[in-house]
């Protein structure tokens, strides 16, 4: 969480790290795993409504050959899990749109098995 909302710069021009009271009130005394989440579900529904010919949409989309090792999942079988848990079907579909997407977030952050 540091490294993503950055260190503050005191008077003297000096830069200190955030203490975690700082984050915390950052995130708005949220639970962190659940607002990690809800941020994966925001950029993930971003990279959905992209045009396919993006790269970043391609690099998304793209599928290794190569298999894991036992009991190793991809980060995408975890969102996908996340959506199952919080009950939503057709997700993709869903994503295309910002509104409809943006309640699903909004779920996520008070979803109690995520």
């Amino acid at each position: 969480m540091r490294g993503i909302f950055g260190p503050p710069q005191k008077t003297n021009g000096e830069w200190r790290q955030k203490t975690n009271e700082e984050l915390e009130n950052l995130i708005n005394h949220e639970n962190i795993v659940r607002h990690i989440k809800s941020k994966i579900l925001s950029w993930v529904g971003h990279v959905e409504r992209m045009p396919d010919e993006r790269v970043v949409k391609s690099i998304y989309k793209w599928k290794p050959h190569a298999t894991r090792p036992k009991g190793r999942l991809r980060w995408d079988d975890d969102v996908r899990d996340d959506l199952r848990k919080m009950g939503v079907n057709n997700w993709k579909q869903k994503a295309q749109e910002m509104k409809p997407w943006r309640g699903i977030i909004e779920q996520a952050k008070t979803h109690k098995e995520l």
